[in-house]
């Protein structure tokens, strides 16, 4: 599955991020940046970093995490790789594997592309932060954790809006705060359908 790009300026950026001397580890061994970009995007989401089986597939979103965001988005696939979605990481390569999981994205990775790239899509009415990274990119360090973060989602509104990873392995986490489910979720489908309807 593939998803059109509109903006020749997004794809001229992209080539200038393969070219860029801290990422030719990667184009070298033709990895290519993973992203979801389109000049007539309306809703913005922004995660960490690609996981390895994303990276391989080269498609942001095409596992069972997706699945269940697009649940929480309250959209179909076809809907989610429509162009309305775009999808930014904190950093576009796989960062490899640390002690305890995925390493953290490079620091200097969105700082460098990021305003550069969300300059292209204009039509951005919300931004929805997944995971902590993200969350303290954008948000700072407000609250104290991510639990306390996506509890008080409603103070980031309407620019920003912060969740859990819908990763299979944040189950247990789900479970301890049945309110996400109840009241957040409802509140972000709610928003994306506004804005798919052009309310």
């Amino acid at each position: 599955m593939k998803y059109e790009i509109f903006n020749q300026n997004i794809l001229s950026i992209i080539e200038e991020i393969k070219k860029d001397s801290l990422n030719m580890v990667y184009t070298k061994n033709n990895i290519n940046p993973i992203y979801m970009a389109n000049s007539k995007a309306k809703i913005l989401i922004i995660g960490q970093a690609p996981g390895l089986k994303t990276a391989e597939k080269e498609m942001v979103f095409l596992d069972k995490s997706g699945d269940t965001l697009r649940e929480w988005l309250g959209v179909s696939k076809e809907i989610f790789y429509s162009g309305i979605f775009a999808v930014l990481p904190l950093d576009f390569y796989y960062p490899g594997k640390g002690k305890t999981g995925d390493l953290p994205p490079r620091k200097e990775f969105a700082p460098l592309w990021h305003k550069r790239i969300m300059d292209q899509m204009p039509d951005i009415s919300l931004t929805i932060l997944i995971g902590s990274y993200a969350q303290k990119y954008y948000l700072g360090n407000k609250y104290r954790s991510l639990t306390e973060t996506v509890f008080n989602y409603k103070s980031f509104l309407p620019t920003y809006f912060p969740i859990v990873h819908p990763s299979p392995l944040n189950f247990r986490w789900q479970n301890n705060n049945p309110w996400f489910k109840e009241f957040v979720v409802n509140d972000l489908k709610t928003m994306v359908h506004n804005i798919i309807l052009g309310r």
